[in-house]
């Protein structure tokens, strides 16, 4: 049966198992957007921005595993595409957009809002091709559609309008491979990780976000050789929580000794990790092994004694039968009691008199929804120093997601996020960890959370500053200047959008009026009014840096805190066999 390439798409795109398409309705776009409101089972969500379009597709491809959809009209409206493009093809979403072209015809004469998009998309994408027919287009649908799912990643179908208009053959949907094969590791370099490993005296793992699915075999490893386990902001969901051989996260957010184990090492093995702050990493006189099933991966951040392409979990389900068990616990004892000290030094900094400090200090709001929110709750997180509370109060437990613009580092994904999280979840609580600065880019988006009734939880840290702005400053030895603005009233621009809403300025009544906010149904924006002076310094900083500090303000900068996390070193170091 002949059925127009829009329509052909759309029922192809169900029949994937892509339930909506996220993007902004109009011109070259309209033949796709009509074949949705005609085909049962897909749906259109509308957005502000087709930037939120492809941030909430990517946060859906993440949490779900599955391809996700957004779509934008010819010139402005696929080039708003691109900042959540780059972000999801870095994070490894796999994301199908649709970048709708001007007519065929006019291509190349510069024609009303005539871009070139097959060229622009092709850095953050796996796949860019423009569709030259509707036969063509059918064709390519698959590809695009198989790529982004095998490599993880974006793959873009340029579409011009009179094209998606074109008549094609609807025939039986092709089947996608959604399931892939796991890199098994070469035998001989299995071997040769095994003669390192029993070498060493001393062994620490850093697991990055490629220990997801071998939580068990690497907590295995690290009782065999008695190795202390760090992680990366990417690894902590997966490696973090319940963990006895836990010592932090290193990075510019992180806590903890990890730092320190990775440098007293004799060996260091990176798990799945693409970490790339190489200044954290050890450059000499440690001996260090890269694992990762991504081979280009290997040694492109610092050099490596041994490099090993293969699937963390059956790296070292190969590598365990090779291992000689080691006996003596002292380094390991020794760093997760550097480990508890650590924490329990910068958890002092903010816990004295909290509940009566004003403005409320960010780290308790942190710490306080934590505590507050649902087991397997999906917190997405802006960048800036949300990341940084992000990192160090929201406690993984294995049901919970966490994740942020961890790769791009984009301002203002928090909030598109959550709609992705939300419409891709319902009846899940999903919580944005929202900045100021960053809500204030996409606040429009408030709009689409209304419009859709999503059941999302907008929790604001309205600090009135762009506080990792400012500490970019300062550690350069540069006075903050344009990081600080005039306080915005967050919570009458979303009750004045229809949106539920709550301001907290009173630490006191923090936790129940918070606690009241989580349970409400519908969307909520909570705007707490915290402290702009709450810095925080990463665990390990350079003298220059602590000079720059020192000669730029006399601000007090808090350690950061670590919320539970220090309960459960604390068990760590009260279970070490005496």
């Amino acid at each position: 049966m002949a059925v127009t390439l829009a329509q052909h798409l759309v029922t192809q795109l169900r029949d994937f198992g892509v339930e909506r398409i996220y993007g902004v309705v109009g011109d070259s776009l309209n033949p796709i957007v009509d074949a949705v409101r005609t085909t049962k089972g897909i749906d259109w969500v509308h957005v502000r921005n087709e930037e939120a379009a492809a941030f909430a597709a990517g946060a859906e491809a993440r949490v779900s595993g599955k391809l996700a959809v957004c779509a934008g009209s010819c010139g402005p409206g696929n080039t708003h595409l691109i900042q959540g493009l780059y972000d999801a093809h870095r994070d490894g979403a796999p994301v199908l957009a649709i970048a709708s072209h001007i007519p065929s015809g006019k291509i190349g004469t510069g024609f009303f809002q005539e871009t070139h998009p097959e060229r622009l998309f092709q850095e953050c994408s796996h796949f860019c091709e423009m569709v030259n027919s509707g036969q063509h287009g059918a064709d390519m649908l698959h590809i695009a559609a198989q790529t982004a799912l095998a490599k993880q990643g974006v793959s873009v179908l340029v579409i011009p309008g009179d094209v998606a208009d074109e008549e094609v053959e609807s025939g039986a949907t092709k089947d996608l491979a959604t399931r892939f094969g796991r890199v098994q590791p070469d035998p001989q370099t299995v071997e040769g990780l095994a003669s390192l490993v029993n070498r060493a005296n001393s062994v620490t793992l850093f697991a990055g976000a490629g220990v997801r699915g071998a939580r068990e075999q690497v907590l295995a490893l690290a009782e065999a050789v008695k190795a202390p386990v760090g992680h990366a902001f990417g690894g902590k969901e997966w490696i973090q929580y319940d963990n006895p051989y836990d010592v932090g996260m290193s990075g510019l957010l992180g806590y903890g000794a990890c730092y320190e184990a990775m440098h007293e090492a004799d060996l260091v093995i990176l798990l799945g990790t693409d970490f790339p702050y190489s200044e954290f990493l050890p450059q000499k006189d440690v001996t260090v092994v890269q694992v990762d099933a991504d081979g280009s991966r290997l040694g492109r951040r610092i050099p490596l004694d041994l490099a090993v392409n293969g699937d963390v979990a059956l790296t070292i389900d190969a590598l365990l039968p090779l291992v000689q068990p080691k006996r003596s616990r002292k380094f390991l004892d020794a760093l997760l009691r550097k480990h508890e000290k650590a924490l329990k030094g910068v958890v002092s900094a903010y816990t004295r008199n909290v509940e009566k400090m004003k403005p409320i200090h960010p780290e308790f709001v942190a710490a306080t929804l934590d505590e507050l929110a649902d087991d397997d709750a999906i917190f997405t997180v802006d960048t800036g120093m949300c990341n940084v509370w992000g990192a160090r109060y929201i406690t993984p437990n294995g049901k919970r997601r966490v994740f942020g613009s961890w790769h791009h580092g984009t301002m203002a994904n928090a909030l598109p996020q959550a709609i992705g999280a939300s419409a891709g979840n319902p009846g899940r609580q999903v919580i944005s960890m929202s900045g100021d600065g960053g809500l204030g880019m996409l606040m429009g988006e408030l709009l689409t959370v209304k419009l859709h009734q999503l059941d999302t939880k907008i929790v604001v840290f309205n600090n009135s500053s762009l506080g990792m702005v400012k500490l970019e400053m300062l550690v350069e030895g540069l006075p903050d200047y344009e990081t600080d603005h005039e306080h915005v009233d967050f919570a009458a621009i979303a009750a004045g959008a229809g949106i539920h809403s709550v301001k907290i300025t009173d630490p006191k009544k923090l936790k129940k009026e918070l606690g009241a906010a989580l349970k409400h149904k519908g969307p909520v924006l909570i705007d707490v009014v915290t402290d702009p002076a709450a810095l925080s310094m990463p665990p390990k900083v350079t003298s220059q840096q602590i000079r720059g500090f020192a000669m730029a303000s006399t601000k007090v900068v808090l350690g950061g805190g670590v919320g539970k996390m220090l309960d459960m070193a604390a068990a760590n170091v009260r279970n070490i066999p005496r």
